[in-house]
């Protein structure tokens, strides 16, 4: 294939695992905090945990519907435009895929279902099974679509022949050097990214002064999920990190800008790296502090771009820029979770519209964040399929290059309709508000003539 056909089946594979990549991590982080709402429901019979609940499993079922249709397309994709990379690794993905549809899949499509009309019809507990079970599933699913991908980026328990990858080790294939760090960074992104939709929605009400006892209590959970996630996430992007300089240099420097292979490597703050020259444009730097970052040492070395052949580097500015913005949305994040949290121990948390409408504006943020990190995985890996290898351009479908630039703009097209479908139902949902204080059933697990523990202590 021309250079051009390769670069627009890259771009199309871009757009449709992009879209994708969006639901499974609205879905892990939604029905994360459903789980939430199940438990605190039947625990304490509280009615609004059971309208929060009600509330957002039909703000989940819209992901969840987006994810299975976005995600049926890129499946598809890899056998008409990545021909060559499924024969190479078919042994090695191909059961990885299989095993997400049998544990997972079918797990999620086994329960969604009474997760989704059920909180009527079945009793509190089993309500509270399908809704573990769905978001188990979800966690289960990403547990093996990021092992497919933690192989193709540092593969391991693997042997050649005749040019396929065949399994030499299932434990070493599955547990790669990367993916626990992987996984844990991934999953972690999802529930902040789930986290911060509750927020954003709660905060349009309290902006609005609309539900307060809704809001009071779905936005302290969230703002207390927050304060968790937020830092660990921290912490797990250093790890992870660390571990991608130690198996993947070349993705690292381009990520930090850093050329030379150097001790007391710099922070490059911000630049304009210069491809052709091999170098950074007007750039603003903290001596060593980008050693002690990544090695936690101030004279750590750390290999620059210069280290590898023009020909096995990524493309520097989409890495380098990517990364910054993913970090920059985490430093937002982190402001806003900070903010929420003085303002509780102020007492005024839900006084503020002004805060609300820093959540409501904040909550596509985390998905902003995403799609960086994932632009900084993959983009980071080039040449390679699969890191140091197959390279990318070995791996194509011999498809016309007008073929591709076709379903290319076709796929914009529809994925931004479906992206606007989901925005309009989803907003008819948020504006119509919850439907507050409906006769239900107390949980069975509330003895008659006893209250129940009030919802107050979530609220302050």
């Amino acid at each position: 294939m021309s250079p051009d056909g390769v670069l627009l089946s890259r771009a199309q594979f871009a757009v449709t695992i992009g879209y994708h990549i969006l639901w499974p991590a609205y879905t892990i982080g939604v029905s994360g905090y459903v789980v939430i709402l199940s438990t605190l429901w039947l625990a304490t019979g509280r009615q609004v945990y059971r309208d929060l609940l009600r509330f957002w499993i039909h703000l989940f079922a819209l992901g969840f519907a987006m994810g299975v249709v976005t995600g049926i397309v890129a499946s598809y994709e890899i056998g008409t435009n990545w021909s060559v990379f499924a024969e190479r690794t078919g042994d090695v993905i191909g059961p990885f895929f299989t095993y997400e549809v049998l544990l997972a899949f079918f797990l999620e499509a086994g329960f969604v279902g009474v997760m989704l009309f059920g909180i009527d019809r079945v009793g509190p507990r089993l309500h509270f099974v399908a809704c573990l079970m769905v978001a188990l599933g979800a966690v289960v699913s990403a547990f093996w679509i990021l092992a497919a991908n933690s192989w193709m980026q540092t593969p391991a328990g693997f042997t050649l022949a005749d040019g396929k990858f065949q399994i030499a080790s299932w434990r070493a294939a599955i547990f790669t050097p990367s993916f626990p760090y992987r996984f844990g960074h991934m999953v972690v992104a999802a529930y902040i990214a789930g986290t911060f939709v509750v927020l954003g929605v709660s905060g349009f009400y309290l902006w609005r002064r609309q539900h307060p006892e809704f809001v009071r209590t779905g936005m302290s959970i969230a703002l207390w999920l927050a304060l968790v996630l937020v830092p660990a996430q921290a912490w797990l992007g250093d790890a992870h990190g660390r571990n991608t300089l130690r198996y993947q240099p070349i993705k690292v420097a381009a990520m930090e800008g850093d050329w030379e292979t150097r001790r007391g490597q710099p922070l490059v703050l911000f630049a304009w790296p210069d491809v052709a020259a091999e170098r950074n444009d007007d750039a603003v730097e903290i001596p060593h502090l980008g050693s002690l970052i990544l090695t936690h040492d101030w004279n750590g070395e750390v290999e620059g771009l210069k280290a590898a052949p023009p020909a096995d580097r990524p493309p520097v500015p989409f890495v380098f820029f990517a990364f910054r913005l993913m970090v920059g949305v985490w430093v937002v994040l982190i402001a806003v979770t900070l903010t929420g949290s003085w303002l509780r121990w102020r007492g005024r948390l839900h006084d503020s519209r002004r805060f609300g409408l820093a959540c409501a504006c904040a909550s596509p943020l985390p998905f902003v964040a995403i799609l960086s990190g994932w632009t900084v995985t993959e983009v980071g890996r080039q040449p390679f399929v699969v890191y140091g290898h197959l390279r990318t351009a070995d791996a194509m479908s011999p498809v016309a290059t007008s073929a591709v630039a076709g379903s290319l703009a076709l796929f914009v097209v529809v994925y931004n309709v479906l992206l606007l479908a989901f925005f309009f139902y989803a907003a008819k949902t948020v504006l119509r508000g919850p439907r507050i204080h409906e006769p239900a059933e107390r949980p069975a697990t509330v003895r008659p003539g006893v209250e129940a523990a009030p919802a107050g202590h979530l609220g302050r």
